[in-house]
């Protein structure tokens, strides 16, 4: 059987690695001594970028339709399966609206494969980020919980149409 050969053999202080833990002490002290970048949190609150994946919600349009269509893709590509849609028949140019929509925000993991795969850029991934419930039934967030409008998600969706 050959013997196998490394391309550099270590030297004694590699081999006890005294050189490598002194390397990192001073990264560290580096880093101690540096500027800080800690928000303190409940008095300055963190104000996330167009790119940020908060909890999900509905878009309203200016005159407040609801871009929702009711297809249902959301529902079905959401892996931890906590969106629900019913749909309904309207008079409008659009033929369906969602009767009902819930997002369960105790089983989402905020993916964001719902707003991938919305034809009607109808479901986004908001800003928020404090969620805190008293109870299973308040994590359970409905239309009048998801509704936001436009003008409130406009950032997101300019990273949207700028990166898809």
């Amino acid at each position: 059987m050959a013997e196998k050969k490394r391309l550099k053999d270590l030297t004694f202080w590699d081999k006890i690695y005294i050189p490598a833990i002194l390397n990192g002490l001073a990264l560290t002290f580096k880093n101690l001594l540096g500027p800080k970048f800690t928000l303190k949190y409940p008095e300055e609150k963190f104000i996330p970028s167009g790119s940020y994946r908060g909890s999900p919600v509905l878009v309203v349009e200016k005159n407040g339709v609801e871009r929702c269509v009711a297809c249902g893709l959301c529902s079905r590509v959401c892996p931890a399966l906590a969106i629900e849609v019913q749909a309904a028949e309207t008079e409008n140019e659009k033929e369906r609206y969602p009767e009902k929509f819930e997002i369960n925000m105790l089983r989402c993991i905020y993916c964001g494969f719902c707003e991938e795969v919305c034809p009607e850029e109808a479901i986004l991934m908001s800003k928020e980020y404090e969620l805190a419930f008293d109870n299973r039934e308040d994590g359970i967030y409905g239309k009048d919980k998801l509704l936001k409008p436009v003008e409130e998600l406009k950032d997101r969706i300019e990273f949207l149409r700028r990166y898809k």
